[in-house]
C-alpha cells in the first residue's frame, strides 16, 4: 500500500485545515520544498500536494511551490486544487507531476473528465470529498445532492482509475479514518482508492491493507507527531 504524506498549500505556506474549514487553519511551515525534502529523507516515494487557494478560487495560486517539488525531487507527485481545464492539467504534467486530481470540475463538467481520462489515462484522478455521504465541491464549501459512493461508481464506469476519497468530518480531527466507508469503497472493482481524512494510527493502515485499499494520505497526524511518516511507511510495508 502506498503512503502519500500531504502538503496543503495556502499563501505559499504548509498548512492543515480542520474539517475543511479555512477559518480553522494551522500553519506548519513556510517552505514547502524543505518539507517535501524531509519526506523523501524519511523514505517516502510519493507525495500529495493540494493548492487550497486554488481549490477555493479556481486557479493555480501556488503553482510555483508545486513546480519546484515536481521538477526537482523525482517523487511520485499527485496534485490537486483548482485544476478545472486542460491547460492546467498540461501545466502540471509538464512540470513533472505524475498525476493530477480533478475535483469540482468532475461534478460540474463530467464531459471534461471523460475527455481528460481518454487523453491522459491514469494520470487523471478524481478527488471525491464527502460531507455526510454527499459530494462537496468548491473547496468543500458547497455540498451537493450527489451520493459519494454512487459517484465513485460512476467515475469508475467513466474510466477513472484512481479516486482520492476524503471524509471531511474526519479531516484534521485526529479521530481516525472512516473505515466503514473504505470497506464499502474497496468493493468497487477496478477503482484504486486513496483514503484521506483522519488517518491517525498505524493499525488503520494495516486494516486498509487487508481491505486492498491502494493508498492513504497522511496529514495532520504526521505534523503533530501522533503518527510519524516512518511509522506509517513501515506499517504499509514500504520500508523495513
Amino acid at each position: 500500500m502506498k503512503i502519500f504524506p500531504a502538503i496543503d498549500l495556502r499563501g505559499g505556506k504548509v498548512v492543515r485545515l480542520t474539517e475543511g474549514d479555512y477559518d480553522r487553519m494551522t500553519v506548519y511551515g513556510d517552505n514547502p520544498f524543505a518539507t517535501a525534502q524531509s519526506f523523501a529523507a524519511d523514505g517516502a516515494e510519493c507525495i500529495h500536494m493540494v493548492d487550497l487557494d486554488g481549490a477555493l478560487k479556481g486557479e493555480l495560486v501556488n503553482f510555483d511551490s508545486v513546480f519546484r517539488v515536481a521538477s526537482e525531487l523525482g517523487m511520485f507527485l499527485q496534485v490537486g486544487g483548482g485544476i478545472r481545464d486542460g491547460e492546467r492539467i498540461e501545466k502540471y504534467l509538464q512540470a513533472g507531476a505524475s498525476r493530477v486530481i480533478l475535483g469540482t470540475v468532475a461534478v460540474e463538467n463530467p464531459d471534461f473528465v471523460l475527455k481528460a481520462v481518454k487523453k491522459y489515462g491514469d494520470k487523471i484522478a478524481v478527488g471525491v470529498d464527502a460531507a455526510g455521504g454527499k459530494v462537496a465541491i468548491h473547496g468543500w464549501k458547497t455540498v451537493t445532492d450527489l451520493d459519494s459512493f454512487e459517484f465513485c461508481e460512476y467515475l469508475r464506469d467513466a474510466g477513472v482509475r484512481t479516486v482520492v476519497y476524503t471524509d471531511i468530518s474526519r479531516d484534521g480531527m485526529l479521530s481516525g479514518l472512516n473505515l466503514d466507508a473504505y470497506a464499502a469503497l474497496s468493493n468497487i472493482e477496478g477503482l484504486d482508492i486513496v483514503a484521506s481524512g483522519g488517518l491517525t494510527r498505524k493499525e488503520e493502515i494495516a486494516t486498509l491493507k487487508d481491505m486492498g485499499v491502494y493508498g492513504a494520505i497522511l496529514g495532520k497526524a504526521m505534523y503533530t507527531g501522533a503518527l510519524t511518516l516512518k511509522e506509517a511507511l513501515r506499517a504499509a510495508g514500504r520500508t523495513e
